[in-house]
């Protein structure tokens, strides 16, 4: 049996959801396969975090340096497990040349539009009679524990400063007085105060649910298995619940979009970055502020009734496996951070990882396939995916309706690497 459907969107996370809600509203008539249940990836369990201040892309000068520093210590914010992988060595080989000042400067602005303008989506969501999910604008506190560390987040303020990003460099004494709530072991810090936070799993659950009554069919337990083209086609998308085929297929698979794109013939050269993620009952001293450790790279969200620590990034390909010792690198390292929080006696709620995909220049895939006329891609927004979903979808919307971009997308096009 063959389903039909106007738009097909491969996957349900924050980005596939996103995307069909704006095309929803435009009164398209839309189908979400997912291959597990809706927000089940690497939207579910992350920081929460919509982060104007993260305008600088993953791929950056000094990051392979320290990468290698780092490599053989499991515990480190950046792993990269040892193993013979040809797509890894050449994803790693195009991140190696896209890690200097040049691709820096081109890409903030990039970045920065992107956020802003999905910042001011979140908060228009944020309106919404049934929607709920905890979006507080209380800006993001970066600390540090080193001189050389905070001199590193200063000339990164600068950086954000250039290109019109707000920012405070605090001592001790300011970060007390901004969050009086836990005590900082620190030298100083940067307030970024234009950044925001939300309960990750509860937007894209309620706005998925929010579709559904609006007439968009949402099929969780829905694998790609492969497709069936015509010329410059995507005709009929094969899965384990039947054929769909649909008039244009949008593929927002995460980590998974490189693999189902190979049958395609398309290359999407994404790896995928376990990050973790630690969830507790909101203890007595918490913090209302959003934090960021920043020489540990881990980040601390309160989350109503929860606080959330989320950190590290270990490329093991599409490995879902429990590192204990990340886990425990993160604890450690909001007890060395903030001496009032000690992890290990709060009342844990989940321990949680997930694979987020990272292109080798550390800017998404966003755009129409010039293979496939009626194909659009949108996927590779590593760490920044929920911070980015609303506008993400809102310009998925945009594509698929053949009309132009509110925002450039030249610097995304996903066959930039081909």
């Amino acid at each position: 049996m063959k389903h039909q459907s106007e738009i097909l969107i491969i996957g349900g996370g924050v980005v596939g959801i996103s995307s069909a809600y704006y095309l929803t509203e435009q009164g398209r008539q839309v189908t979400v396969v997912e291959k597990g249940e809706v927000c089940s990836g690497s939207s579910y369990g992350n920081a929460g975090l919509l982060v104007p201040s993260h305008s600088v892309p993953l791929a950056a000068p000094g990051v392979i340096q320290k990468g290698l520093r780092w490599m053989m210590n499991p515990e480190s914010p950046f792993y990269i497990k040892p193993r013979l992988d040809r797509e890894l060595l050449k994803w790693l080989w195009k991140f190696r040349g896209a890690c200097n000042e040049r691709h820096v400067r081109k890409s903030m602005p990039i970045l920065r539009d992107l956020a802003l303008a999905s910042l001011q989506l979140f908060e228009e969501l944020a309106t919404l009679d049934d929607l709920e999910f905890g979006f507080e604008k209380r800006g993001l506190l970066m600390i540090f524990k080193t001189e050389k560390g905070l001199k590193g987040g200063v000339e990164e303020a600068h950086l954000m400063e250039e290109v019109g990003i707000q920012t405070q460099v605090l001592s001790p004494t300011d970060i007390h007085q901004l969050e009086p709530n836990v005590r900082a072991n620190v030298v100083g810090g940067v307030f970024y105060p234009q950044d925001a936070h939300l309960i990750p799993a509860r937007f894209v659950g309620q706005l998925a649910q929010h579709i559904e009554k609006k007439g968009a069919d949402i099929r969780p337990g829905t694998e790609v298995l492969g497709f069936e083209t015509l010329g410059n086609q995507v005709k009929t998308v094969r899965t384990t619940r039947g054929d769909f085929v649909a008039s244009e297929v949008v593929l927002a698979g995460g980590s998974w979009s490189a693999g189902i794109a190979q049958d395609l013939q398309l290359e999407l050269p994404i790896q995928p970055a376990k990050g973790y993620s630690i969830t507790v009952k909101r203890p007595e001293k918490c913090p209302v502020i959003p934090l960021s450790l920043a020489e540990a790279k881990v980040a601390v969200t309160p989350m109503g009734e929860t606080l959330r620590f989320a950190g590290t990034l270990e490329l093991a390909g599409l490995d879902l496996s429990i590192n204990r010792r990340r886990v425990r690198a993160i604890e450690n390292a909001v007890s060395d951070y903030l001496p009032d929080i000690d992890v290990e006696h709060l009342e844990l709620i989940e321990i949680w990882r997930g694979l987020r995909p990272c292109t080798p220049d550390g800017l998404p895939f966003l755009g129409r396939s010039s293979r496939y006329d009626n194909l659009t891609i949108a996927t590779g927004h590593a760490m920044i995916g929920v911070s980015l979903g609303p506008i993400t979808g809102q310009l998925v919307s945009q594509l698929v309706m053949h009309e132009k971009p509110g925002i450039d997308l030249s610097a995304l096009n996903p066959e930039r690497f081909s």
